[in-house]
């Protein structure tokens, strides 16, 4: 496996790592997938923001 590929993945584990680190995202108490996703979109605004 060649550099790029490799920091691409490493890169998108951590995206997920700090999306499972919000408690509502993680143990999915929201019974509804369309608030289920709202909340993964909400939560990928915030992380992405604070970059």
């Amino acid at each position: 496996m060649t550099a790029r590929p490799r920091k691409q993945r490493h890169t998108v584990e951590r995206r997920i790592d700090k999306l499972e680190q919000w408690r509502g995202l993680a143990t999915r108490y929201d019974k509804a997938a369309t608030v289920h996703l709202a909340g993964l979109h909400l939560a990928a605004v915030f992380i992405g923001s604070a970059r």
